[in-house]
């Protein structure tokens, strides 16, 4: 099993930090993961901070998994962060351990899809626009994203301002 990091946003550059992105004021997926075909994947961490400049009325962050893709803009695996020396051994993620594409793992969701159910797999959490939240889970204790499903970090902001986000996976 190997370790990945996953962000709502393209790799960061020498010159370009990680762009963040708007929570808007509807339901919106800042970021998707879903495994690869045939595997399980465990969520070991993730987090979220917002930019806000003054504290307001939190914002409802979930993390869950669902049974429908969100229409997301697609991961590339110069976007996966390797973690750990079996994920640095183990070649381009995106051949099999984690699916790529406008309908797998990526970010900044302009669509959220049918969703007929969820599954919250930690949480919910209100989270004021000037704070951040991460969690790092005990061992033994991780949520699962299922085969053909994919696990969401969704908000809904009274008032929209930016956020980062991200998952740790271990597949």
């Amino acid at each position: 099993m190997a370790l990945y990091g996953i962000a709502n946003g393209p790799m960061q550059t020498g010159t370009s930090p990680l762009a963040t992105v708007t929570t808007g004021t509807a339901v919106k997926t800042l970021l998707q993961v879903k495994p690869g075909a045939t595997i399980l994947a465990r969520i070991v961490e993730w987090g979220i901070s917002f930019d806000g400049s003054a504290a307001a009325t939190p914002i409802k962050v979930e993390l869950i998994e669902t049974d429908a893709a969100a229409t997301v803009t697609a991961s590339v695996a110069n976007d996966i962060v390797k973690l750990d020396a079996a994920a640095l051994m183990g070649g381009d993620p995106t051949t099999a351990l984690i699916a790529v594409g406008t309908t797998s793992t990526g970010y900044t969701a302009s669509g959220e899809g049918t969703i007929t159910t969820t599954r919250c797999l930690h949480g919910p959490h209100l989270i004021a626009p000037t704070q951040q939240f991460s969690w790092q889970f005990p061992l033994g204790r991780e949520p699962i994203i299922q085969v053909s499903k994919f696990a969401r970090i969704r908000v809904k902001a009274g008032a929209a301002v930016n956020a980062y986000c991200y998952m740790i996976v271990e597949v």
